[in-house]
């Protein structure tokens, strides 16, 4: 057989299999297939109805859509705190596309988490697995399933973008340690989860940073640890237990302490609630408002500067302080009265359920 002939049965050959080789998958495409696979049947697209009032007060039904994970085989599903938050109803839609009513066993304004439980057979039940999300590295592959805009079970890929963010709470409550990603998270997307690369759920998709209302490659994640804490809670009882202090404070740089002549910066209790520890260990809140430029200040309550001598300067420290004590546990807190420092002995309490 000629050269000629040889070259010409390699080119047939290589002509007749290009379009397989130039069709074959890589085998990162070939994990993000499999983990679509494997995963999204633990992912749930979740429905929700709530009740506004139209001019004339008449009740208007609305529908809200988001997402969640199957967490185990009685039907628990992991989602958002804002996706079932004021819902009158809720449904659940299955990867077989079976619908399922569901009921709200518990919620933690505090994490943007809640539990939904739906009461389906164990068979069409498929629990997504927990990773560790303390030993999370920025640049590493994530992967967020959900349902944006109602469009079910999609999937978006990226990377970890940062660790270690804040983001605030419906209730105000500041939350550590939130993932960033650029993996495409929508409207809809929100209490789905986000993976790693052996499909296992690293957070909660809970919000993104958008100037357009859509996704610009800024999400946001509840670390799964968070939830590993609060899931026995909400579904033991439907809510988290936290120490409680019992006041509400504004928090007061040097430049207006100046201004409102105080001796220090610190926290400015604006608001004791009645039979709560502070109130009990006699912490006394403002007595009027004073408009200070634009910002108006509860004025006449007791200045906190230190808890257990460490020095406080706003109040997401003293929230963080109280949550790092058991219930029950005692701290002291000094507080500036009349210009006078004065030290008080608080027995913290558990903090009232809204349930």
């Amino acid at each position: 057989m000629t050269k000629n002939k040889i070259l010409g049965i390699i080119i047939f050959i290589a002509i007749a299999l290009f379009p397989m080789i130039a069709h074959a998958l890589s085998p990162d495409e070939q994990e993000n297939i499999k983990i679509y696979q494997e995963m999204g049947a633990s992912v749930v697209n979740i429905t929700t109805t709530t009740i506004s009032y139209d001019f004339f007060f008449n009740p208007v039904p609305e529908r809200g859509a988001g997402s969640g994970s199957i967490i185990d085989k009685k039907g628990h599903i992991l989602t958002n705190y804002h996706v079932v938050e004021k819902a009158k109803k809720l449904g659940v839609t299955l990867f077989d596309g079976t619908k399922w009513e569901a009921v709200l066993i518990g919620s933690d304004p505090s994490n943007d988490l809640a539990v939904i439980k739906i009461n389906a057979p164990a068979d069409k039940l498929r629990p997504i697995p927990f990773s560790d999300s303390s030993a999370l590295k920025v640049g590493q592959k994530a992967l967020a399933i959900g349902n944006p805009f109602g469009l079910e079970r999609t999937l978006t890929v990226g990377i970890i973008s940062s660790l270690g963010r804040t983001m605030r709470a419906i209730n105000g409550r500041l939350i550590r340690g939130i993932i960033q990603t650029d993996a495409a998270v929508n409207p809809g997307n929100s209490g789905g989860p986000l993976l790693d690369s052996s499909g296992r759920i690293i957070g909660i998709n809970s919000a993104i940073f958008s100037p357009v209302g859509a996704n610009i490659g800024i999400g946001f994640a509840i670390p799964v640890n968070t939830a590993k804490v609060v899931i026995p809670q909400l579904i033991a009882k439907g809510y988290v237990s936290r120490p409680w202090l019992g006041v509400t404070g504004q928090n007061v740089s040097q430049e207006l302490a100046k201004l409102l002549k105080l001796s220090s910066n610190g926290v400015l209790v604006a608001k004791v609630e009645k039979d709560s520890p502070a109130d009990r260990a006699g912490i006394k809140g403002g007595k009027e408002a004073v408009m200070i430029g634009n910002l108006q200040i509860i004025a006449g309550g007791d200045l906190i500067v230190a808890i257990d001598g460490k020095a406080i300067k706003d109040m997401d420290q003293v929230v963080e302080y109280i949550e790092s004590k058991a219930i029950g546990q005692s701290i002291e807190l000094t507080v500036i009265r009349d210009g006078n420092k004065k030290a008080f002995k608080i027995d913290l309490a558990e903090m009232p359920s809204t349930k």
